[in-house]
């Protein structure tokens, strides 16, 4: 059986090409993240060591035989080499070794001791460590991130305040599933959709600091997929049940010969939801695929399919959110509206080393929507296409006798949105009718482009000293056609912004191997979405301006105290100019204005350590702490200056420590405590919200049985203390009809999952 499947699924894959019998040639790369590993030190069983890999992973043997692999901050791993096909080894980072871990956001997928920006990383195990329905608590583990979610499919991200005064969903920050952009033209993001049992790591790079992702003000989110392991097929069935009728049924499967390994999952959702009106029921497909076709090239494939209907119950008055938070709000329930959407991602990589030094890396991917949202003030259809293109050069050179490391590459991505809206009829109707499509109100069609061409360099001052320069340049454009023109309005036009430069500079020192310090300074950008450029005539608004702004920013990364405890620490400053704020003219139309300034001083602190490490039991303890300092330098709006207020939507403070324990008889879990600042509602300040504390746990059993069948039995608590809390906010919420704003979208109380994952090697 095994050997049909692996006919089946490898049929249009490369045959590994033979090498002279003398020559056992192969590559290192990581486990979670495929990331080629260098330095790498290969012993003999006479325990000499023979070879060392180079900087693309790759290693020579001159004979077979028994080869243990080894570097630190890695398990080791010993392989029997046969014959002359080419090998992969994957080696297993051990845990919040900050040291030796390899980052992929990084241009040159250098150490993370080596960056001269903040960037954190969310390894497998955390990621499985909740139910796997939910990003936020996983996301809300990195310092300086704040996730909101108001249900599965209503969520906003912010990395250091950045991003908050979005009012629905995730904008200003760019993230990407592999090299395929999560971003639309608009600069909206949509992370949620991935299914989190494909991923095999986050990494997330805070602020401006990165050329190679257009400088996004923010910073950039990558979600890498987990591409299946070499050498292993294997089926995997999951099962989980939770409180408000929560279900998900999981099959992910893995394919894998020497050079080609896949991981193919599909899993289907639903819940009932804690609040009126909020069903849901989700279904996604992913394939994620590695294939090392000779010494020099390896494709990566990447497909993703989401099918989603979920229902809205959106924010709530604050008497609703303190006594019957489960309440949907009122025209939301009437109207029952929702969201229903089909949506798909294609991507194909191709890395080919040139020699030892050069390689090229390029992406082609395409992606779609299909949408149709039912919402009280009309019902939104929807349709989007995208395709795109990355490529650039990496290379290593020598400059006065010192190590030269650059790249220079772009970006190309095209986008066309056509949405119609529609009235909704549903108040003519029975209240158990619901949403009732009508006449047409609008009809546009949006081309939205942008490209970026960046390049990025590091050079070796000295042995402990490296000099990090970049710059990005981009340009936008958006094209509108009105296909529902009338005597009085006509929404077409287009509108192409300025070329921004975005320069960066970085330098890192190491103090000791164990410790090291860095200093960045740093340009980005943050595109108005075009709806954002128009006015209430109908015309363009050709003084609207990106927002940008200089990050400033001093690190330390390291091991102290006898190298027990992992520790980061950032210090920062961002000066934003030409602010956008999103100025509410009905229940369904914003314009954006460029209304001030904001100035963002914050502290980010990591800190983890093993409290017990032995061969029976590992505990382990990380802590986050972010404090931020966000204020309006300068802010006027119609009449009202709120300069030197509080930034709208951020918390002062965040705080999240999780405790994980494994043990040798199988028993493993977690506890997390995470606790979240007062955050200004308005911009004047007037209406905070209340800070809150959430416990969450969860306790497994994996038992060995065999070599063959692998269980995962588990169940968890989130919100164990029964916290009332708003899990998401609305900020400078409207209040028409002489109704109450509605700012709050109360978050679960005291609920309860339990599942099974049973794991069978064929």
């Amino acid at each position: 059986m095994k050997t049909t499947l692996h006919i089946l699924f490898f049929w249009c894959c490369f045959t590994p090409i033979s090498l002279s019998a003398q020559e056992y040639r192969g590559k290192v790369i990581g486990y979670e993240n495929s990331i080629e590993i260098f330095n790498v030190q290969i012993f003999n069983t006479s325990e000499n060591i023979v070879a060392t890999t180079n900087e693309n992973g790759f290693f020579k043997l001159t004979k077979s035989g028994i080869y243990i692999f080894s570097k630190k901050g890695y398990n080791s791993k010993t392989i029997t080499i046969k014959d002359s096909n080419f090998t992969i080894v994957k080696l297993l980072q051990k845990p919040k070794n900050l040291n030796e871990i390899i980052i992929k956001t990084s241009n040159f997928q250098s150490q993370l001791k080596k960056i001269a920006s903040s960037i954190s990383f969310i390894s497998t195990k955390e990621i499985a460590s909740n139910n796997s329905t939910n990003l936020a608590p996983i996301i809300n583990l990195v310092s300086g991130v704040y996730m909101q979610s108001g249900t599965q499919n209503t969520n906003r991200i912010t990395i250091r305040g950045i991003g908050s005064r979005n009012l629905y969903g995730t904008s200003k920050i760019r993230a990407y599933y592999q090299d395929i952009p999560l971003t639309n033209g608009s600069g909206e993001s949509t992370i949620e959709d991935i299914e989190l049992n494909s991923l095999g790591r986050v990494e997330v790079l805070k602020g401006p600091s990165s050329s190679l992702y257009g400088a996004g003000l923010g910073g950039t989110i990558q979600l890498i997929p987990n591409k299946g392991q070499l050498d292993e097929f294997s089926l995997n069935i999951g099962i989980l049940f939770g409180s408000f009728g929560l279900q998900k049924y999981s099959l992910n499967a893995s394919l894998g010969n020497q050079t080609n390994s896949a991981n193919i999952i599909y899993t289907n959702s639903s819940s009932d939801g804690y609040r009126e009106n909020n069903p849901l029921n989700r279904q996604v497909f992913t394939l994620a695929s590695n294939h090392f076709l000779k010494n020099a090239d390896k494709l990566t494939f990447i497909t993703n399919f989401i099918d989603l209907k979920a229902y809205i119950p959106s924010s709530l008055d604050e008497d609703d959110y303190l006594n019957n938070p489960e309440s949907a709000a009122f025209t939301w329930g009437r109207s029952k509206g929702y969201e229903d959407y089909k949506k798909g991602l294609l991507g194909l990589s191709w890395q080919h080393d040139y020699n030892l030094t050069t390689k090229q890396i390029t992406s082609i991917f395409a992606s779609f929507l299909n949408s149709y949202e039912a919402r009280p003030f009309n019902i939104l259809k929807e349709k989007t296409n995208a395709v795109g293109l990355r490529s650039r050069i990496i290379s290593e050179n020598r400059l006065f006798e010192k190590s030269l490391k650059w790249t220079i590459g772009g970006e190309l991505f095209y986008d066309r949105n056509s949405y119609q809206t529609y009235e909704n009829l549903y108040m003519d109707y029975p209240p158990e009718t619901g949403s009732v499509q009508g006449e047409i109100l609008s009809d546009f069609k949006e081309d939205r482009i942008y490209f970026n061409l960046f390049m990025d360099s590091k050079y070796e001052l000295s042995k402990k000293t490296i000099l990090d320069i970049g710059l990005n340049f981009n340009q936008t454009v958006y094209k509108l056609k009105d296909n529902f023109k009338d005597d009085i309005i006509d929404f077409s036009g287009n509108y192409r912004f300025d070329i921004v430069f975005s320069p960066k500079i970085g330098i890192t020192h190491q103090i000791t191997y164990g410790s090291m310090i860095y200093g960045t300074i740093s340009h980005g950008f943050s595109p108005p979405k075009l709806e954002e450029t128009l006015l209430p005539n109908g015309l363009i608004n050709t003084d609207i301006k990106p927002e940008t702004g200089w990050n400033y920013e001093i690190g330390s990364r390291g091991k102290i105290i006898n190298n027990i405890f992992n520790y980061g620490i950032a210090i920062f400053r961002m000066d934003v100019k030409d602010l956008l704020v999103a100025r509410r003219t009905s229940d369904d139309q914003f314009i954006g204005v460029n209304a001030g300034k904001t100035r963002l001083n914050g502290i980010e602190i990591n800190v983890n350590y093993n409290i017990i490490k032995s061969e029976k039991i590992s505990i382990t303890h990380s802590n986050s702490f972010s404090f931020n300092d966000f204020k309006f330098k300068e802010f006027e709006v119609l009449e009202n200056d709120y300069t030197g207020n509080d930034l709208t939507g951020t918390p002062k403070k965040t705080f999240n420590s999780q405790i994980y324990f494994e043990s040798a008889f199988g028993i493993y879990g977690f506890l997390n405590y995470y606790y979240v600042g007062e955050i200004p509602l308005r911009d004047d300040n007037s209406i905070y919200s209340k800070n809150y504390q959430l416990a969450n746990g969860k306790i497994g059993y994996k038992p060995h049985l065999n070599s063959k069948i692998q269980i995962d039995l588990f169940v968890g608590i989130n919100n164990l203390f029964n916290e009332k809390y708003a899990s998401m906010l609305l900020i400078n919420a409207g209040s028409f009809g002489n109704k109450a704003p509605r700012y709050y979208y109360p978050g679960e109380p005291i609920n309860y999952y339990t599942g099974l994952n049973l794991k069978y090697l064929f």
